[in-house]
């Protein structure tokens, strides 16, 4: 029998959780062999399979997210940034991959991220979707072929219930125009406009936020001159497109060395 990848699934009692749960049971060469949720949580204790609505899976969901991470290959955590941090020392402590994929990281999360990837594999994406980092080398590719009269914005929306804004994917789309551009992300980024602003200045990457319902993730980038206007579009209209993707990577990292990878590794469109 084919040895399978041994996956742990931090927060596992959340809907990205139980998701990711089922994705793991759907998905050949793998399979669950740990989970937690914080000390407290009312699923403490209970079959994360039978939770998820795949079955018993033989595993119990614990609070020692030490020892889960101990047990497993890797782990997939989509939760919050200082958590995640925290994972990234204790997947380095273990040996094992941490594929990640929480948002609104600031500095010293990224760093534990890269201290970790000293280590073992890391992936972290702002977004799992295989649709949305393609839209990623896309949209740095069209920002490369036009000359700075195109003004570029970026427009995203999701559910009234995501509490950090732009989103990641918002910012990483920002980030690839940049670099298809050739500036500085940061300096030409505007977050967000209110009152008498003045005149758009040119090269500007601008966002525009939206909130609202139950919407998964919409995101377009629109490149804007005079005369003519080109966007490029993802709609998400199920979450499973994440969980589907966090277990691939988790698959992959399997034979990697350390290092800090993204999905676009994954996808092959490093350098696209």
């Amino acid at each position: 029998m084919v040895d399978q990848r041994k996956i742990g699934i931090v927060g596992a009692g959340g809907r990205m959780g139980q998701m990711l749960v089922r994705v793991v049971a759907e998905t050949d060469g793998c399979v669950l062999a740990g989970a937690s949720e914080v000390a407290g949580s009312a699923h403490l204790g209970a079959d994360p399979g039978v939770l998820a609505g795949v079955g018993e899976s033989g595993v119990t969901i614990t609070d020692d997210t030490a020892g889960l991470f101990a047990g497993v290959d890797a782990a997939i955590d989509f939760t919050v940034p200082a958590a995640t941090a925290a994972h990234a020392a204790l997947a380095a402590e273990a040996g094992c991959a941490l594929i990640a994929g929480t948002t609104g990281l600031e500095a010293e999360h990224r760093a534990a991220l890269d201290a970790a990837a000293a280590k073992v594999p890391v992936v972290w994406a702002s977004n799992m979707s295989s649709g949305v980092n393609l839209l990623f080398a896309i949209t740095e590719q069209v920002a490369r072929a036009l000359d700075p009269d195109f003004d570029i914005e970026i427009v995203e929306m999701h559910h009234k219930h995501k509490v950090d804004a732009p989103s990641g994917t918002a910012l990483s789309l920002g980030a690839a125009a940049a670099r298809g551009r050739g500036v500085d992300f940061d300096t030409e980024k505007v977050l967000s406009r209110e009152g008498i602003t003045g005149e758009r200045q040119r090269g500007n990457i601008g966002f525009a936020t939206l909130r609202g319902g139950d919407v998964v993730g919409e995101h377009s980038v629109v490149f804007a001159a005079a005369g003519e206007r080109i966007e490029l579009t993802h709609r998400a209209t199920d979450r499973g497109i994440f969980a589907r993707g966090a277990v691939r990577a988790a698959n992959w990292t399997g034979g990697q060395p350390p290092g800090l990878y993204s999905m676009m590794d994954i996808l092959g469109l490093s350098g696209a």
